[in-house]
């Protein structure tokens, strides 16, 4: 298209040319000295616009040959540019699809070439990361180190790295000493940073740092819901733990937990087990009871006859009232009452809960407790015949009182040993 565009024009040209020569008759008189020149006025024309064509071309050339030099080192910089570029996309793929080696070896390979302070960070950390995929260590390190000399604008991407490497080997003190390093701004502001500090603290067994972490990284929505819940858990179970032995402790504790999550189930399993190891059983029924209120839970129920001290009475009367017209069928709730009705000499009613809860399942417990509550009344036939049903169904997997994962989660001096 642009070929005839100009050819046509072309074309037109030489027409109009053409057609104001035929008419043109004038000519021209040079004079110099003794010589005397005449040319028609068409010929000089023709003359003129040759001789600016050639000065033309031969400016053009001296300027060209002139700047061959600087368009030469453009060439070779654009061609190493893109030899650049081509080694980092290479170097990110080979990273992403886990072939470390190549990785390394290109990412360092481009670290050779003469690029902006973000294209060496951007290398550094592939050739680090990758090395320490490796376990190679002493590289790595290298690595970090041309990171943090030749990319010193680089400060996130320095600090996360590092962070992230260290915490892979438990090097938490050090990876929390160079995440604070970084402003408190740009800290606060980017959630991988968080979130690597709050791995940081995990390890460190940090708990209340954990749980203000999470909280502000869940207000963010930066957080899987679950995974939050579960850190939640764990956070406060390994804090129970630490105030377990102290009674003002673990009030003060327990009372600044926000009131949503002490009716969560598992938290408040976990409170109620730490106040019925120091004795206070008022205020693990208080737990339970509140809890249970807004969310029933057979296991949470399960510990509601493991501390007696105080009005027995009143807690069977509060389980008939406000659970059992509710949960009939929970086998859990059948054996806590009577476990509750044995205390108070309630044998007939304990007797037919304990009797409803093995129908549902098959326990050692209940068994246990109708063999004991058999030998109190004087059937000691009875009473061998559950201790035995007892024994096999304690090596029923499942058949205990607590799921394995139940038994993992809870700590050893939580558990209660009953009278």
């Amino acid at each position: 298209m642009r070929f005839s565009f100009w050819l046509l024009t072309l074309i037109i040209a030489a027409g109009v040319v053409a057609f104001a020569t035929k008419y043109n008759t004038g000519y021209v008189l040079l004079v110099i000295q003794e010589y005397r020149i005449e040319l028609s006025f068409n010929m000089l024309l023709v003359f003129l616009i040759a001789l600016f064509s050639i000065c033309y071309f031969i400016l053009r050339l001296i300027i060209g040959t002139l700047r061959l030099p600087t368009r030469i080192r453009e060439f070779r910089a654009r061609k190493n540019h893109e030899a650049a570029h081509l080694a980092l996309l290479n170097g990110i793929k080979e990273f992403l699809e886990g072939r470390y080696t190549k990785a390394e070896k290109t990412a360092n390979k481009a670290l050779k070439f003469k690029e902006s302070s973000e294209f060496i960070a951007i290398n550094a950390a592939i050739a680090a990361r990758s090395a320490h995929e490796l376990s190679k260590y002493s590289q790595r390190d290298g690595f970090i180190g041309v990171l943090e000399n030749k990319a010193p604008n680089e400060k996130s991407l320095h600090a996360i790295t590092k962070a992230e490497l260290l915490l892979d080997e438990n090097r938490y003190e050090e990876a929390l000493n160079i995440l604070h390093t970084l402003d408190n701004v740009e800290k606060n502001q980017q959630n991988a940073i968080l979130r690597l500090e709050l791995k940081a603290q995990q390890q460190a067994n940090r708990w209340e740092k954990v749980l203000d972490l999470v909280d502000v990284l869940t207000k963010r929505n930066a957080l899987n819901k679950v995974f939050a819940e579960e850190l939640r858990h764990r956070a406060h179970l390994e804090n129970f733990k630490n105030v377990v032995w102290n009674k003002q402790l673990l009030k003060r504790y327990w009372r600044n937990i926000p009131s949503i999550e002490k009716e969560n189930n598992t938290i408040a399993y976990f409170g109620a087990q730490a106040h019925i190891a120091l004795g206070d059983c008022k205020t693990a029924h208080q737990i339970i009871e509140n809890s249970l209120d807004k969310q029933w839970n057979s296991e949470l129920v399960s510990i509601y006859a493991d501390c007696m001290k105080g009005n027995v009475t009143r807690q069977i009367e509060y389980a008939e009232t406000w659970w059992l017209k509710f949960y009939p069928n929970d086998f859990n709730l059948l054996l806590t009452l009577g476990k509750l009705c044995i205390r108070c000499e309630l044998w007939g009613k304990a007797q037919n809960y304990l009797e409803e809860s093995l129908a549902i399942k098959s326990s050692y417990e209940a068994h246990l407790m109708l063999a004991l509550l058999n030998e109190k009344i004087g059937n000691p036939e009875i009473a061998r015949a559950h201790y035995t049903k007892g024994l096999e169904a304690s090596q029923n997997p499942g058949a205990g009182k607590f799921s394995d994962k139940t038994l993992d989660t809870i700590p050893a001096k939580l558990l209660i040993h009953r009278d």
